[in-house]
């Protein structure tokens, strides 16, 4: 009896802990977000000014939309995903990577990234700022990774204005 109760216990456990690891439901729940350029520029006095964009492709899962990198006013810069679209998943980060584009895992762990947090919703339009120290002479490509399980959702390569 208490070998049956130990098993159960354990199996109770390590469900919970692959539940935890894999968060299946969010393969099926959409978080959208709807975040507005304003939101970013508190002041209207100026336009921003668009310095690179590039358009979505899929690697790993199904991935659109434009990413763009804005000149604020301030001095700030922002990425701008507008119309974007993706899967959702534990601990999903947005990175600027050091490459013309990526179609892999492999090409974000060797070419160096920048992370620029984590991913606000799966589909939307959202804002991240971008450190002043970035060069993005050097970081081209926007990819949405999956920190957990090291999986590159998609791509954009950025292409200068």
């Amino acid at each position: 009896m208490l070998t049956k109760r130990l098993i159960a216990g354990i199996v109770i456990v390590l469900g919970a802990l692959a539940w935890y690891a894999f968060r299946p439901e969010r393969l099926f729940i959409d978080s959208p977000v709807n975040e507005s350029l304003a939101a970013a520029t508190p002041s209207a006095v100026a336009e921003p000014v668009t310095l690179a964009e590039g358009t979505f492709h899929g690697n790993a899962h199904e991935t659109t939309g434009l990413a763009t990198i804005l000149s604020l006013p301030d001095g700030r810069r922002i990425l701008r995903l507008t119309s974007f679209s993706t899967s959702n998943g534990p601990d999903v980060r947005v990175y600027l990577v050091a490459a013309s584009d990526v179609t892999d895992d492999e090409t974000v762990k060797t070419a160096g990234f920048v992370e620029l947090g984590p991913m606000k919703g799966n589909k939307g339009d959202q804002n991240y700022e971008i450190p002043s120290s970035v060069d993005l002479a050097s970081y081209r490509t926007v990819t949405i990774w999956c920190k957990r399980f090291s999986v590159n959702f998609g791509s954009a390569p950025l292409t200068a204005s």
